[in-house]
């Protein structure tokens, strides 16, 4: 499995690559919304991870970008990765386009679970990723 986590803070992707690496899931890196979109562009991957809060462009408007493309890349799963409680913050991520929303902290089951139900529920993995 290939995943792009698209998050400024280096702590955090450090520890979701930990987790993913348990997986055998390779992660690719990006520090702004920017970078992740033209790795979108070079690389094929499995599914997006993407922070809200990002310097420049947020998640968001990330997400609208990806969704907006005129190839099949435009349906990547992507899952927002935040630390931002508001209470509809889950109803205008999924508006956006994003397919599920996890909370920081996240604990690696959480994580598993949740990128093998985005996965089983977009068609293209039976929803296990160990």
């Amino acid at each position: 499995m290939n995943v792009l986590f698209i998050e400024d803070d280096p702590m955090n992707r450090r520890v979701v690559r930990d987790m993913l690496d348990v997986a055998g899931a390779h992660m690719a890196e990006a520090e702004l919304a920017d970078i992740g979109l033209a790795k979108i562009d070079a690389e094929d991957f499995d599914v997006i991870l993407v922070d809200l809060r990002m310097p420049g462009m947020d998640g968001f408007e990330a997400i609208r970008h990806i969704r907006a493309r005129d190839d099949a890349k435009r349906d990547l799963p992507i899952i927002v990765v935040t630390a931002d409680t508001a209470v509809d913050l889950r109803e205008r991520c999924l508006k956006a386009g994003a397919d599920e929303v996890l909370f920081k902290p996240v604990a690696m089951d959480a994580l598993f679970e949740t990128i093998g139900a985005v996965l089983a529920e977009k068609g293209g993995e039976d929803g296990e990723i160990l």
